[in-house]
């Protein structure tokens, strides 16, 4: 059974950074298309970045514009590990974050292309 597994969460500070990881077990990151989703309370679940598997020497990446510039999503294929580097996070940055797989190779931020997820990683942004 495939199992993702998100860390990094925590409380924030306007203007401060976190890194989230996602970790998979049974289940090839660097050979298909992830992505990272955040829910926050009384909204829908939305795609923040996703990563394509590599083609070649290219990876394709895609983020929300509202995390455009701020965010950056990356993968370590030996530890079969997708981050999520979070910078000048923002209060509205707040909600659950997701990790997500899909046995699709190319990116996507929409929720219905993903069969596996994890349970999620809190990251509020507060002073």
């Amino acid at each position: 059974q495939v199992q993702l597994v998100e860390s990094g969460g925590g409380l924030v500070q306007p203007g401060g950074s976190l890194r989230l990881s996602c970790t998979a077990s049974r289940f090839t990151l660097e050979r298909n298309a992830i992505a990272w989703f955040r829910q926050a309370p009384g909204k829908e679940r939305e795609g923040v970045s996703c990563i394509s598997r590599t083609f070649g020497s290219i990876i394709y990446t895609d983020y929300t514009d509202s995390v455009k510039g701020r965010f950056t999503i990356s993968r370590d294929n030996a530890k079969n590990t997708v981050y999520l580097q979070m910078n000048n996070l923002k209060p509205d940055d707040t909600a659950v974050y997701y990790c997500a797989a899909t046995t699709r190779e190319t990116c996507s931020l929409r929720v219905a292309v993903y069969d596996y997820w994890g349970q999620g990683t809190q990251v509020t942004v507060s002073a």
